[in-house]
């Protein structure tokens, strides 16, 4: 079937555009309904799973379903908690802490969309499939001089798909400690857009950790953070046990002076396929720039990571770093890394580079010496590997038991 075809039969299936997201509901469907969807002609699309993609556009759109009681494990006591239940108005009826608020209609009309747009990806597919499908926004703001820990949970229904839309405006000064938790289901789909906006001075650290779980399940999420003036942010991520799943993290450094961390890491096994594409942007001088993305590859699976860096002539005395290390254990696994910069400012220290490897059999050989057998030998290795990126969790974030899937 022809990927107009598919995106036509998906339009059809969803409800009629109503509610404060009438507008941009019309737009996500217009561009889809136009442009059809991506093929391998497209460059940010030539290696994903075609296949796959369709099948996640194939489970109908969330409009009415009997509420599901989730079990999640206990909340942590010094982190306040979101659970954002996949169901009719899910995000009309949340109690927020103190510091925290909903923005008034005003608030949104100036800021939503306003960041993906800056980023002006070429037929923005991911976005475009939030937009034309989200009925409900959750958009917060978080006050001045807030200093406090959140957590947001997302979880999946089986056999049937879901889209979620989430902005939140951090004010200047304040400190933010963010856990978003996605979870998947049986033949499940999420789509996710998330917009964050960065005042001055704001200090946000952001784990993001996305585990599919169950059979068939797939994720698209596309993650848009603008940073102002001497903010700082980190993101650190896990995607694992995704059928399918696509990772679009684009950060934009409006006016220089401030600091980025990522660090990603996704794990794929049997025939999955899970993809991260970043963008980050300096729009101003003396911005940094600290990226690690690593992937694990065994069996059938494919890993895919694109980075792109823009440093334009405004963006003197950036200094930026982005590295990929990855792990093949299979020798049918595969995985596709391609960092990428593009400098036009010539006062600049910026490195990149990439590597796959296999576990090492020194290392191997040292611990199977010392009466380790194989099999707990290479758990002990892999978690070693792990560790850069899931050390920076919260230790509150464990009781999500990811480390345990991961091997």
């Amino acid at each position: 079937m022809k990927s107009s075809t598919i995106s036509e039969a998906w339009l059809n299936s969803l409800p009629p555009t109503e509610g404060y997201l009438k507008n941009e509901q019309a737009i996500g469907r217009e561009f889809l309904l136009e442009k059809g969807l991506p093929s391998k002609k497209d460059e940010a699309w030539r290696l994903s799973n075609f296949n796959k993609l369709n099948s996640f556009l194939s489970l109908p759109t969330i409009i009415d379903s009997e509420d599901t009681k989730y079990i999640f494990p206990e909340k942590d006591g010094n982190r306040e908690r979101i659970i954002i239940n996949p169901h009719i108005n899910p995000i009309l009826n949340i109690n927020l802490p103190n510091g925290i608020e909903k923005l008034n209609n005003r608030e949104i009309e100036d800021n939503l969309g306003k960041i993906v747009k800056s980023t002006n990806i070429k037929n923005d597919i991911s976005v475009c499939l939030n937009q034309a499908s989200s009925s409900e926004l959750l958009a917060l703001k978080v006050r001045r001089n807030f200093d406090h820990s959140l957590e947001i949970i997302i979880p999946s229904i089986e056999g049937k798909s879901i889209a979620t839309r989430i902005f939140l405006l951090i004010e200047e000064g304040a400190k933010l400690d963010l856990l978003q938790i996605f979870t998947g289901n049986n033949n499940s789909a999420q789509n996710h857009l998330i917009e964050i906006k960065l005042e001055s001075k704001v200090e946000l650290t952001h784990g993001l950790i996305s585990l599919g779980e169950e059979k068939e399940s797939s994720s698209i999420c596309t993650l848009a953070v603008e940073q102002s003036e001497r903010s700082k942010y980190s993101l650190h991520s896990i995607h694992h046990g995704w059928d399918y799943a696509r990772f679009e993290p684009r950060i934009i450094q409006s006016q220089g002076e401030a600091s980025t961390i990522i660090k990603g890491l996704q794990v794929t096994k049997s025939k999955e396929q899970i993809a991260t594409h970043s963008l980050i942007r300096f729009e101003g001088p003396n911005g940094k720039l600290d990226q690690l993305q690593k992937a694990v590859a065994s069996e059938y699976s494919h890993c895919i990571f694109n980075g792109s860096i823009e440093v334009p002539q405004k963006a003197q005395k950036t200094e930026a770093a982005q590295l990929s290390r990855n792990l093949l254990l299979s020798k049918r696994a595969r995985i596709d890394t391609k960092p990428e910069l593009e400098i036009v400012a010539d006062d600049v220290r910026c490195t990149h580079g990439a590597t796959v490897s296999q576990l090492q059999d020194e290392e191997l050989f040292y611990l199977l010496s010392r009466g380790i057998d194989n099999k707990h030998a290479n758990s002990l290795l892999l978690k070693g590997y792990y560790d850069e990126v899931i050390s920076h969790f919260p230790k509150s974030a464990g009781k999500w038991k990811f480390i345990e899937k991961l091997i």
